[in-house]
């Protein structure tokens, strides 16, 4: 972006207009061929309801009113003015010979962009109508480049939608293949090399369905076509759901998956397609972060009126340095599993925004070298 001199240089003077406002003919005249030399478009007004109605038709870049006139003074019209929304956001320069301090407050309290004293010299004048045409012309520039930002974001946004939709379909597919040969066939049928293949090829079709998905609904929920849909429903009916999802993944990489069963089977009011994507999401990384031959455990407590629901491994547990990235678009964190496995660093994005739009929160304890807990917090179902 253009900034400072730079972008004075490159204005193009005749596109851009200004209104003109004095009850003196003779000063009209002035300013009206002083601003044409300079190649400015220029309109003009006798008095302050002239003015009004100008500015609305001829909705100008740049006002210069004079504060003296004698039907409404020059702060009364620009006070009508800034009421307008047609016409607030229109800089005004005062045209005055006041100078007492209390006159330039009330100048700018009434929306004064800056003062031309009278009498005016042309150096001058060219300077301070420069200085706001500038302004002008870079808030411009800005709501043109947001603009342009905004339809790049959405046209990304959709294709990313489109790409995780199309691709959702067939991997699951696939997935599903994978799964059923997983169990029907055994390594001794196949061999250890081709099992091998069969374990790598299932564990990558998961992460690449579960990438797809978290993609698709963080498309979803950024472009607001995702809607959170309230009902209530048991804490253990979404954390069965979950673990028998899980079961083969973790069997997999020779991890037990453990339901502490507790007397907190709470009812929860929540959105429960939102719930089961976030503990999902973090059942498959305490998976990928877990060593074989070890346990996970997902458990249920209240907190005040809330349902804590936690899953915890003892894997290789969180630096501190990287807990503070985990929830930051722009830190893009992700980092490999223990077998290998590759992340987004999308997952936990999408369930920090899952979690508050359900009126929750996301709780992480990790220590490096010994596991980590992450805990969902959503409200309990209150009769």
């Amino acid at each position: 972006m253009e900034t400072g001199d730079n972008l004075e240089y490159s204005i193009k003077r005749s596109d851009y207009k200004i209104l003109i406002v004095d009850d003196v003919m003779s000063n009209v005249l002035l300013l009206r061929i002083l601003l044409t030399k300079e190649q400015f478009q220029v309109c003009t007004a006798s008095n302050g309801h002239q003015c009004i109605e100008q500015a609305k038709i001829e909705k100008p870049d740049l006002i210069l009113l004079d504060v003296m006139m004698p039907d409404i003074s020059g702060f009364e019209t620009a006070t009508i003015l800034k009421r307008d929304p047609k016409t607030k956001d229109i800089p005004i320069i005062f045209l005055t010979a006041l100078n007492s301090p209390a006159d330039l407050v009330k100048g700018f309290q009434v929306g004064a962009s800056d003062f031309l004293p009278k009498p005016f010299n042309k150096e001058e004048l060219v300077i301070r109508v420069m200085h706001q045409i500038s302004l002008v012309a870079a808030k411009r520039l800005i709501e043109k480049q947001n603009e342009e930002l905004k339809r790049t974001i959405e046209g990304r946004d959709k294709m990313y939608s489109v790409i995780a939709h199309d691709l959702r379909s067939p991997m699951g597919s696939v997935k599903m293949v994978l799964n059923m040969l997983s169990m029907m066939v055994s390594s001794d049928t196949l061999g250890p090399e081709l099992a091998s293949l069969l374990i790598q090829a299932n564990q990558q079709t998961e992460e690449v369905f579960s990438l797809l998905d978290n993609l698709l609904k963080w498309t979803k929920t950024q472009t607001g076509r995702l809607n959170v849909v309230f009902q209530d429903f048991n804490t253990d009916e979404v954390i069965l759901g979950v673990i028998e999802i899980f079961n083969m993944v973790a069997e997999m990489k020779h991890i037990k998956i453990k339901h502490l069963e507790t007397s907190e089977n709470l009812k929860i009011h929540a959105d429960i397609d939102m719930i089961k994507t976030i503990i999902r999401n973090f059942m498959s990384n305490a998976i990928k972060f877990s060593e074989k031959d070890s346990s996970i455990e997902i458990y249920v407590a209240r907190e005040g009126d809330f349902a804590k629901i936690s899953v915890q491994d003892h894997g290789r547990g969180i630096s501190d340095e990287n807990q503070n990235k985990l929830f930051k678009v722009e830190s893009n964190y992700t980092t490999y599993g223990t077998a290998n496995e590759e992340g987004s660093g999308l997952g936990l994005l999408l369930c920090k925004d899952f979690a508050i739009k359900n009126g929750g929160d996301l709780l992480l304890e990790s220590k490096e070298g010994e596991g980590s807990i992450f805990s969902l917090l959503v409200p309990i179902y209150k009769e």
